[in-house]
């Protein structure tokens, strides 16, 4: 860029990188929702066409952020964990929460008609809106990622009872809402079996659980070599979403690099619904958060 006299602006921008060895989660949340819901007359509580949409959407973000490792999802909410490693934008977090937020609203507005063919989408057009926190262990993402888990739980089982109650019960909103107030999670169950005969338990995972997104190894299920590194790997913040690969890169040959990169390219992007408060998800699949070297510490 040629020097000028205006060039002084520049130093009025502010520096926002995330320090390194940590992991880096943007999540996103839809704005306006609760009129988009209206709007469309989602189910309630649950609309399966919109979560549908919401995990093909998420699909392909993971899939073309390379450094994504996992995300998890919910409502209209989701997060993207990239590796504690990753150098895409500089780490830059405006730059990572934007991306995120950008590529994903365009990829739900451009497969709404796949999920919703008889309704098309006007203005004003749906929107998510980002925001990046960087967690320094994998101790305390885990807990972040449970957290919002137990959010899902927690919030779909209130939904359910207060639907039914309305939908079924014949209450108006404010009545359902004074009939839970104060209610704990044994009372919500007891209220949908003896009242509706609904098993809280059998309601589909997706309902209950959210949804996990993340990229498969299946040759290397169970093992120790992980997804989101190779000892010394960097990628650059290039163009393109994917980023590219750091020709300097530390520890690494180019061609070492450039294979790793086409390896999460080609990897199986999973869809779960599943537990990933417990250990048994995390154990089964070590490599998902693993470390340089393959290690998983803490």
């Amino acid at each position: 860029m040629a020097n000028s006299g205006f060039e002084y602006v520049r130093h009025f921008e502010h520096h926002d990188a995330i320090p390194p060895s940590n992991w880096i989660v943007v999540r996103i949340d839809g704005r306006g929702f609760s009129k988009l819901c209206k709007k469309y007359s989602f189910s309630k509580p649950n609309d399966q066409r919109a979560l549908d949409l919401m995990n093909a959407a998420a699909t392909e973000v993971v899939r073309s952020l390379v450094d994504i490792v996992l995300a998890y999802g919910q409502s209209d909410e989701y997060s993207f964990i990239f590796h504690e490693s990753a150098t895409m934008f500089e780490r830059r977090a405006a730059k990572l929460a934007t991306t995120v937020a950008t590529a994903f609203t365009a990829e739900y507005c451009l497969q709404w008609p796949t999920f919703f063919p008889e309704q098309q989408l006007s203005r004003p057009f749906p929107t998510f809106d980002g925001r990046c926190v960087a967690y320094p262990k994998r101790k305390i993402l885990r807990d972040y990622l449970a957290w919002r888990q137990a959010d899902c739980h927690i919030n779909n089982l209130y939904n359910t009872v207060f639907w039914n109650l309305v939908l079924k019960g014949e209450m108006d909103g404010k009545a359902a809402e004074e009939a839970l107030k104060g209610t704990l999670a044994a009372d919500k169950n007891e209220i949908l079996w003896s009242r509706f005969e609904v098993n809280y338990n059998n309601e589909p995972a997706i309902w209950r659980k959210g949804t996990v997104v993340y990229r498969a190894y299946d040759a290397e299920e169970g093992g120790t070599r992980q997804s989101g590194d190779v000892e010394g790997q960097r990628s650059s913040g290039g163009k393109g979403l994917g980023g590219g690969v750091s020709e300097g890169a530390k520890g690494g040959s180019k061609s070492q690099l450039e294979k790793e990169r086409k390896r999460k390219q080609k990897a199986r992007i999973a869809v779960e619904h599943v537990d990933i408060i417990g250990d048994g998800f995390w154990e089964a699949r070590p490599y998902v958060l693993a470390g340089k070297r393959g290690h998983v510490e803490e």
